[in-house]
């Protein structure tokens, strides 16, 4: 009984918390339609502002240590990587046309990359030179960073975790729920909210990441020799960006069947 007014509890205020459905982004030639849940009371210009901070806390202690890479070839690879892709941006939203776009590369053997809300993008040197990505590979990872930024993949994780913690207090206060069950409100949010749709979100930036490498010109096929990098590099220490990018079988199935639909694109722009 008590799970059965933990989970009700959960929807309730999921529901009631100030969550409205929205698509942040057009479904693209690979379909992604899912409708997202945001908090209306926590915008878009919120969530970029608070990163941005982030952010520029993050450029301002790598350029302390000398690390921020302004001027070798690799970061002017990433810089003319990145603005092909940002081109394309504008046909998954519109919006992002008028982004505030910026690309940093840090001299660091960490083996990661993000494009955060509002498409502040750090790619770390290491996941180039240790991976000996070519501009392919470099705009399949870059695309699927990207991607998360475009479909405002962080709000949709804040607005989650705002509407878990209502959905606590709420029991704890209306259901006079001790700790044991507040517990169980955590695994169900866990196992039955949050991570089914952190794996949804990796297979959306996978396929629009895909896509936006292919309108830019990059080999499609290169997010397969990209993710079997990634699975080789994982076999010993994992790096941090396969701690949230979990390189799988399926994963890589999902993106062979994906790549026939973007062909055509990628096609058409190395012809014009």
């Amino acid at each position: 009984m008590a799970r059965a007014w933990v989970l009700g509890a959960l929807s309730a205020s999921l529901l009631l918390g100030g969550c409205q459905a929205v698509n942040t982004t057009n479904g693209g030639a690979v379909g992604v339609e899912r409708k997202q849940y945001m908090f209306s009371m926590l915008s878009s210009q919120q969530v970029d502002q608070m990163y941005a901070q982030s952010y520029q806390k993050t450029l301002g202690e790598a350029s302390g240590k000398g690390v921020l890479d302004k001027t070798s070839a690799n970061a002017k690879r990433v810089q003319a990587i990145a603005n092909r892709l940002i081109a394309q941006a504008p046909i998954f939203r519109p919006d992002a046309a008028q982004w505030q776009w910026e690309i940093n590369l840090i001299k660091s053997d960490e083996l990661n990359a993000n494009c955060g809300p509002g498409g502040k993008i750090i790619f770390y040197s290491g996941l180039i030179d240790q991976l000996k990505l070519s501009d392919d590979e470099i705009a399949a990872v870059m695309g699927h960073e990207i991607a998360h930024a475009l479909r405002e993949h962080g709000r949709e994780a804040m607005s989650k975790a705002y509407g878990i913690e209502m959905a606590k207090q709420g029991a704890g206060a209306l259901f006079g729920l001790g700790q044991d069950s507040l517990a169980l409100a955590d695994t169900v949010a866990n196992y039955g909210m949050t991570l089914p749709n952190s794996r949804a979100n990796e297979n959306e930036a996978d396929l629009i990441g895909l896509e936006l490498a292919a309108r830019a010109g990059y080999n499609p096929n290169a997010a397969i020799s990209l993710w079997n990098k990634m699975s080789k590099a994982a076999e010993g220490a994992p790096p941090e960006f396969m701690s949230t990018h979990p390189a799988s079988a399926s994963r890589i199935a999902s993106l062979e069947a994906a790549i026939p639909k973007v062909m055509p694109l990628y096609q058409q722009a190395r012809k014009s």
